[in-house]
């Protein structure tokens, strides 16, 4: 294992001895988590949980007593979840608790590599914005990225794009991650020259080189056009 590897601390919780075993073989395939808990039932995760507060709980839904679904309302959204059950039916249930994916035994190989994958790329995304601190200034923001501050001016940025939780921020040279909504981002006084064209995207008019019915293109990027957002982009292109 790499040394500067980031770890993330997981546990596993299924009542079924054969359906655990198998997802803890899987999950040891990946270096960046580090299972430091294997349990039987939601009651007994639950009290683990509070004390060591795991990062990603990989967590079956149907057990006895307490299911997977009433431990993730009971733990909220702290953790990062990915549910693993024998019951489809409960897929809309499992992503109204903000879980990441969800998975159906039998576990398809091919399926959880890109479940892991979709998992590591979240959080690194997470624990890089992490370590981001965002103080606005009248043209200009400023991001602690460790012990550094960067200066970005907000003439600078091309266009803002919606990443879960956190909002990248994409200049010419560089891209940036900070812990906001996008949504949250543009109320602020700073970003009012902002235009946002999708429910992911927000652009700077000024960097847009063409328009057609569906995309924006700016700095020689293609960004898609929301159904809702259409008469925001006809404004753009009147003016």
């Amino acid at each position: 294992m790499p040394e500067n590897l980031r770890t993330y601390s997981t546990i596993i919780v299924d009542d079924n001895e054969i359906d655990r075993l198998n997802t803890q073989l899987r999950a040891k395939k990946y270096p960046f988590l580090n299972i430091s808990g294997v349990y039987t039932s939601a009651e007994e995760a639950l009290a683990a949980i509070t004390e060591t507060k795991p990062e990603v709980l990989l967590l079956d839904i149907d057990m006895a007593g307490l299911t997977g679904l009433e431990l993730r309302r009971r733990l909220g959204n702290d953790q990062v979840c990915i549910f693993i059950t024998s019951y489809p039916d409960y897929a809309i249930d499992g992503f109204e608790l903000a879980a990441l994916d969800f998975l159906i035994k039998p576990l398809d190989k091919s399926r959880f590599d890109l479940a892991m994958t979709r998992l590591q790329d979240y959080l690194d995304i997470k624990e890089k914005a992490a370590l981001f601190e965002c103080t606005l200034g009248a043209d200009s923001i400023f991001i602690k990225d460790g012990h550094n501050q960067v200066k970005i001016q907000l003439h600078d940025i091309v266009y803002l794009e919606a990443l879960k939780d956190y909002t990248r921020i994409v200049t010419r040279q560089k891209k940036y991650c900070v812990l906001s909504l996008l949504g949250n981002l543009l109320q602020e006084d700073s970003f009012k020259t902002f235009v946002r064209i999708h429910r992911s995207f927000a652009i700077q008019k000024n960097f847009v080189q063409k328009i057609t019915a569906q995309q924006v293109f700016i700095e020689n990027v293609s960004l898609p056009i929301g159904r809702s957002y259409k008469s925001v982009v006809d404004e753009l292109t009147a003016s």
